[in-house]
C-alpha cells in the first residue's frame, strides 16, 4: 500500500508538472504554478524560506520522499527504470557510496552559483534539466497534436481550439535536452537512481537530513534470509544485506524494498524506537500491519499539501492587428541583451535563473528564447522577429519560481525600462523607397516615437521616427512591426539595469 500511494502521488505531480511546460494558454499555471515553487533549488534561490523550512522538515520526518514524490527528474528516472525491468527484474545490487564525485558535484554547484555561472548551475539543477527536456523535446509534439485537433474542430465549424506557432526556439538547448534525456535513460535503465545519488546537488542537499529522518524502512536481521530481493529491487543501491544496513542518504523511500520482502523483514517504521533484538514472525507481520497505517496517514497528509492550488482568472491571449507580418525578420546585433521587465538587471538574471524555460514557455508573444552566449546559456533572452513584448502581459513575471522575474503587475511594467529604440537611417523605408510608413510611431505603446522631418530645411522631405529615449520602455512594438526586411530599421538596444520612467 505504501508503494502504491507513492507511485500515485508521483504520477500525479509529474503529469501536473509537465502540464506547466505544455499548455501554452497559461491556464494550468493559474492551478498548479505553485508545483514549479515548492522545488527546492528555485525555493532557495527565490528566498522561499517558508518552503525550504516544509522541505527540510519533510526529508526529516519522512526521509527522502521529495525525491520521489516531488522531484520530476527523479519520476522520469523512475519511469526510465520500469522499462529497464521489462527486460530483467532483480537486477540492482548494493554499491557503496562515491563521496568524492557526489560531495565534488555539490562544491561545483555551489561554487557556480556563488560565482554566477548560471550555464553550470542550470546543467546540474534537476528541476530545470526536466523543464528543459519537456519544453524542447515534448512541446512540439503537443503543439502539433493541438494544432491537429485545431483543424478538425475548425472543419466542424467549432473554435475549442485555436492554432499556435511550432517553432525551434534553440538548437544548442534543444540539444543539451537530448543529450541529457538520453544519459538520464542510460543509467536509470542500468542502474535506477544513479544520478540522484552521484550528480545531483539537490539530492546530496537532502542526504544530510535523511539520516536522521523519524520514520524510514527498517531491516531486521532477525528475521532476513538474506535472499537479496530487497537489495536486487532497490533503485537507489543503498541496502547492504550482508551487514543488513541501510545507506539512508541515499534512500529515496520508494519502497521498493518493503513490497518485494517476502518475509516481512523490512518495514517503514519510527527509527528510534527500542524493542527487542529478536521478533517472531507474528510479531513482525502485526508490528508491520500497524505501523504501515500509521505511515500511511504520513504520505496522505504530504497528498492534502500538495493538493491546495490556487484559483485565478486565466488572462485573454490577444491577436496582434498590425499592418506588417514579422516574417523572415532577422535578429539585430545588440551590444546589451535584452530581458524581461521584472529582472531588474542583467546580474539579477545570471545569478539567479536555472534556465528551466518555464517562462519561454509561457510566453504568447514568441519574445522569450533561450540565450547561445556561453555564459548566460539556455537562460532567457528577449527578441522581436515574431512578436513584440506587450505591456498587458505578465506571464513570465506570474510563473518564474527562482525570482530571476520578480512578479509585478501591468502598471509596474508599462513604467519599466528595459532598453530604448534606435533608428538605422539606411533600412527606413520612407528614405530608401519613397514611401510614407508611420508603424513604429503607430504602434508605440509609450508614446515615444514621432514622425518628423528627415531634413528640417525641407517640408516636403520624408519624414522619418524621432525617438524619446526617456520615454521608450523597450518592448520592440517597434522593431517587429517595422515592415523593413531583412533587418528593421528600428530597433531596441537593452540596459544592463532595468530602470523606471
Amino acid at each position: 500500500m505504501l508503494r502504491k500511494i507513492r507511485v500515485a502521488l508521483a504520477a500525479v505531480s509529474i503529469v501536473l508538472v509537465s502540464l506547466l511546460f505544455l499548455d501554452f494558454t497559461g491556464t494550468a499555471h493559474l492551478w498548479f504554478g505553485w508545483l514549479a515553487k515548492i522545488q527546492l533549488l528555485p525555493a532557495v534561490l527565490a528566498g522561499n524560506i517558508a518552503i525550504i523550512i516544509g522541505l527540510v522538515l519533510l526529508t526529516l520526518v519522512l526521509g527522502r520522499v521529495y525525491c520521489s514524490v516531488i522531484c520530476p527528474l527523479g519520476i522520469l528516472q523512475d519511469l526510465f527504470g520500469r522499462i529497464g525491468k521489462r527486460k530483467k527484474k532483480n537486477r540492482y545490487r548494493y554499491s557503496g557510496e562515491l563521496k568524492w564525485l557526489r560531495y565534488g558535484a555539490l562544491v561545483l554547484f555551489v561554487v557556480a552559483l556563488i560565482a554566477g555561472l548560471g550555464s553550470l548551475v542550470a546543467l546540474l539543477a534537476p528541476y530545470s534539466a526536466f523543464g528543459r527536456i519537456v519544453q524542447s523535446l515534448f512541446a512540439p509534439l503537443w503543439q502539433w497534436g493541438n494544432n491537429l485537433l485545431a483543424h478538425l474542430a475548425e472543419r466542424a465549424d467549432s473554435y475549442a481550439f485555436y492554432s499556435t506557432d511550432v517553432w525551434l526556439k534553440s538548437v544548442a538547448t534543444l540539444a543539451i535536452a537530448a543529450v541529457t534525456v538520453v544519459l538520464l535513460f542510460v543509467l536509470a535503465w542500468r542502474n535506477g537512481r544513479t544520478y540522484c545519488n552521484t550528480i545531483c546537488p539537490v539530492g546530496t542537499i537532502l542526504s544530510f537530513f535523511a539520516r536522521f529522518s523519524l520514520l524510514r524502512p527498517v531491516l531486521n536481521a532477525s528475521t532476513c534470509n538474506s535472499c537479496m530481493l530487497c537489495a536486487r529491487n532497490c533503485k537507489s543501491a543503498c541496502i547492504d544485506i550482508k551487514n543488513h544496513k541501510i545507506d539512508y542518504s541515499r534512500c529515496v523511500s520508494c519502497m521498493n524494498c518493503i513490497s518485494k520482502c517476502k518475509k516481512g523483514s523490512i518495514f517503514y517504521k519510527f527509527a528510534y524506537e527500542k524493542e527487542s533484538v529478536k521478533l517472531d514472525k507474528e510479531a513482525v507481520a502485526v508490528s508491520q500491519t500497524n505501523r504501515s497505517n500509521v505511515t500511511r496517514r504520513g504520505f496522505l497528509s504530504v497528498a492534502a499539501v500538495m493538493g491546495v492550488t490556487a484559483v485565478a482568472k486565466a488572462q485573454e491571449i490577444k491577436v496582434d492587428g498590425g499592418y506588417a507580418t514579422v516574417l523572415d525578420k532577422k535578429k539585430p546585433k545588440r551590444d546589451t541583451p535584452l530581458v524581461p521587465p521584472g529582472a531588474v538587471s542583467l546580474k539579477n538574471m545570471a545569478t539567479k535563473c536555472t534556465a528551466c524555460q518555464l517562462c519561454v514557455s509561457v510566453c504568447p508573444n514568441g519574445v522569450l528564447r533561450p540565450s547561445t552566449n556561453i555564459m548566460t546559456m539556455m537562460q532567457p533572452e528577449m527578441s522581436f522577429e515574431r512578436g513584440y513584448c506587450r505591456p498587458e502581459c505578465t506571464k513570465c513575471s506570474e510563473v518564474c519560481p527562482t525570482g530571476a522575474i520578480t512578479k509585478i503587475n501591468i502598471e509596474e511594467k508599462s513604467s519599466t525600462q528595459i532598453g530604448h529604440a534606435v533608428w538605422i537611417k539606411d533600412n527606413c523605408i520612407p528614405l530608401t523607397d519613397g514611401v510614407n510608413c508611420d508603424n513604429c510611431a503607430h504602434h508605440c505603446p509609450a508614446g515615444a516615437i514621432t514622425m518628423v522631418l528627415s531634413d528640417a530645411n525641407d517640408e516636403y522631405s520624408p519624414k522619418v521616427p524621432g525617438i524619446d529615449t526617456e520615454r521608450c520602455i523597450g518592448c520592440g512594438a517597434c522593431e517587429t512591426l517595422c515592415p523593413s526586411r531583412p533587418f528593421s530599421a528600428i530597433y531596441v538596444e537593452g540596459h544592463e539595469r532595468h530602470k523606471f520612467v
